[in-house]
């Protein structure tokens, strides 16, 4: 009969795995993640091994890991052919967590305050093999290292003692044996006796480790019968029927974001994405990641065809599937990209990060930044490339993604260049240059079939806007509103329409609030024109206006000021325009106020509080309107019709807008009451 050595555990062991059973792992089946994750590392060794002695590992001998269950008796087992381990690594590798520190480890655990301080302090410390404790209360290690004829079990109730002692074991490797804990689904405790749950955790967290994982999985097979009219396909019968045990393997062993793109097709890449992503339809692009040197790790990541739904949950969870030796340690680690990228799937894949004990937490690492830097350049230079050369793809990513990327304008500083780049936006340019399209479409087609319908429109960067700019314009202009339609027919760009200066159409409210923290873009500022004063034209042309501007203040003095007067409740001045050319008046803000629309918004966000400043009324001298208005009030200083069409001037000042007018009916009575006195 063999000796068996009682010891106890160097540390407080009991202590920590009722902390690590308990505390440290969310979700219970990660247990079968860690064991067969050391069952790799045990493989690898050996086969290091055998690259200098041959006689490590025979030729025909396939290195592989095996899994098993005895449902009645509940135990679990986990066997691999790797490298194995003697009396003293069995003693030095389980008998030992983390070696030393651990009693200043618990009196620092238990002082820690919330669980993100606990998880930087477990962090210290790696204890894998542990994890059998979260669903057993008795493991048995049976090993036996490549080269020794003996082979010895370690075996331990988490108690705070273990055994060692000497067993016979036919092959190296080793066996680990679990005696399961009783099913509580209540705390995610499920039953790893079944071959549904063990096959499904292996996908899950060990699909692409590179060696075999075979389950034994039970089959239902026909008994074999020598009756010529017995019907084999058809027979039901269980007693012609037996459940058979068969080895099947449980992994793909595919680590498709390691191998090169000719070797990979774009199914197996749809495939793959589909898997990880669970998206029915195929990513926009794909991109490959790799980085060599001291710090090396590789990746695949994917941009989704549609967005996913829960993109703007307050709580929803996202990030990219974090692996390392191909061993999933976080299904999704926000780390790895910034927020406004969140929209990104995918999987990096690296052996040299700090992992915490239960592999879930990452520690504070610059090389998570290093990571994070050089995956934000590759996503946002991919894109930049696409919307060079495939106007398609970028377009379905501007059409899911453009508010995520204006986000990113706001809060990367760093990328912020790289994302100004990647802004679009519909301007009076891109407008005509449709309608001029359409055109040559229609003479180039004569038929009488139906038109189309039309398409969206076509869209600007900056850059090539800047590109576009007339010679001494200093300003790249822009207007906000609720619709392309309104601020197509806006009184505040029919002088930049009568010029050719090109206008952005800002129908996004982010824009307003993502130009108010970036107000310019190649030394550029970015003017929004219902804001401030205009001044358009070479510097000559611009003196020019200044002295007609003059004359005409004086000519409309009296008129000014008596509107002033008139509407003081609505508005904060009145002024002569240089905007309008049709229009007889329009209301413009001071430079840093918020638009109308903007304002709008706010208010029904919740911000109620959020006070309406008064604007200035811009009044066009050349319109029939005022020059009428302005002899009225010379040749009738008392007449009451002046201060109803100061009204009504104001109140059409709105709705050309889109502003809601403060009081419809009063309006509506207005202008019943001048229709009839025209008439």
């Amino acid at each position: 009969m063999s000796k068996v050595e009682s010891f106890e555990f160097r540390s407080e062991t009991k202590e920590l795995l009722q902390l690590m059973a308990h505390a440290l792992y969310s979700s219970k089946d990660v247990f079968l993640r860690e064991l067969i994750s050391n069952a790799s590392d045990a493989l690898d060794k050996r086969r290091f091994a055998a690259l200098t002695d041959s006689n490590v590992l025979a030729e025909v001998e396939e290195l592989q890991i095996k899994i098993y269950a005895d449902k009645e008796a509940r135990t679990l087992f986990i066997e691999d052919n790797g490298i194995g381990m003697s009396r003293d690594e069995l003693i030095e590798n389980l008998g030992t967590i983390a070696h030393s520190g651990t009693k200043s480890f618990i009196k620092e655990l238990k002082a820690a305050k919330d669980k993100d301080e606990e998880h930087k302090l477990i962090g210290q410390f790696g204890v894998g093999f542990y994890s059998s404790f979260i669903v057993s209360n008795d493991v048995r290690v049976e090993s036996r290292r490549v080269g020794d004829t003996l082979a010895h079990c370690f075996s331990s109730k988490g108690d705070g003692h273990y055994t060692i002692e000497e067993i016979e074991k036919e092959g190296v490797g080793t066996r680990i044996i679990l005696q399961l804990l009783p099913v509580d689904t209540e705390n995610n405790l499920e039953d790893f006796t079944q071959e549904y749950i063990l096959r499904s955790t292996i996908k899950k967290y060990s699909d692409f480790i590179q060696y075999p994982i075979l389950l034994q999985s039970e089959e239902r097979v026909h008994i074999e019968n020598d009756d010529p009219e017995h019907n084999i396909d058809e027979c039901s019968d269980p007693a012609h029927h037996e459940t058979k045990l068969k080895w099947k393997q449980a992994n793909s062993m595919k680590a498709i974001w390691l191998k090169s793109a000719s070797e990979v097709e774009d199914k197996d890449y749809n495939e793959f994405y589909r898997q990880i992503s669970h998206d029915w339809t195929d990513p926009i692009t794909r991109i490959p990641i790799k980085a060599e040197g001291a710090f090396e790790y590789r990746g695949l990541l994917f941009i989704p065809g549609r967005a996913p739904f829960d993109l703007n949950y307050r709580d929803a969870k996202y990030g990219l599937r974090l692996h390392a030796q191909h061993v999933l340690i976080m299904e999704q680690c926000p780390e790895l990209l910034p927020d406004y990228l969140r929209f990104v799937k995918g999987v990096v894949d690296s052996a040299d990060l700090n992992l915490n004990i239960s592999r879930e937490i990452l520690q504070k690492d610059r090389r998570i930044n290093t990571i994070r830097k050089h995956l934000t350049k590759k996503v946002l230079d991919t894109i930049q490339k696409l919307s060079k050369d495939d106007a398609e793809s970028f377009g379905k990513i501007w059409e899911n993604y453009s508010r995520y990327l204006k986000e990113g304008v706001a809060s990367d500083y760093d990328n912020r260049d790289r994302l100004l780049n990647l802004l679009r936006f519909v301007s009076t340019q891109t407008i005509n240059d449709d309608a001029q399209a359409a055109k040559n479409s229609e003479g180039e087609n004569t038929d009488t079939a139906p038109k189309a319908e039309s398409k969206t429109p076509s869209m600007t960067s900056l850059e090539d806007y800047v590109s576009r700019m007339k010679l001494g314009q200093d300003a790249i202009y822009a207007i906000a509103g609720d619709s392309l339609e309104s601020l197509k027919k806006s009184p505040h760009i029919e002088a930049f329409l009568k010029k050719d200066y090109e206008v952005l159409f800002l129908v996004d409210p982010y824009d307003e609030i993502l130009f108010s923290q970036v107000p310019e873009f190649k030394e550029k500022k970015i003017q929004f024109i219902g804001r401030g004063e205009v001044e358009l034209g070479t510097e000559e042309e611009r003196e020019e206006q200044r002295k007609e501007r003059e004359s005409q203040e004086k000519d409309f003095e009296n008129l000014i000021q008596k509107l002033a007067e008139i509407l003081k409740s609505d508005v904060s001045s009145v002024r002569i325009s240089t905007r309008l050319t049709s229009s007889p008046a329009c209301l413009v803000g001071l430079e840093g106020d918020v638009s109308p629309h903007l304002h709008r918004i706010l208010s029904q966000m919740g911000s109620a509080d959020l006070p309406a400043s008064k604007r200035i009324l811009e009044i066009n001298p050349d319109h029939p309107l005022l020059q009428k208005l302005r002899d009225k009030l010379a040749s009738e200083p008392e007449s009451e019709q002046i201060a109803k069409y100061a009204s009504l001037l104001f109140g059409q000042s709105l709705l050309a807008e889109g502003s809601p007018l403060p009081d419809p009916v009063e309006y509506t009575k207005l202008v019943t009451e001048l229709m009839v006195s025209g008439i």
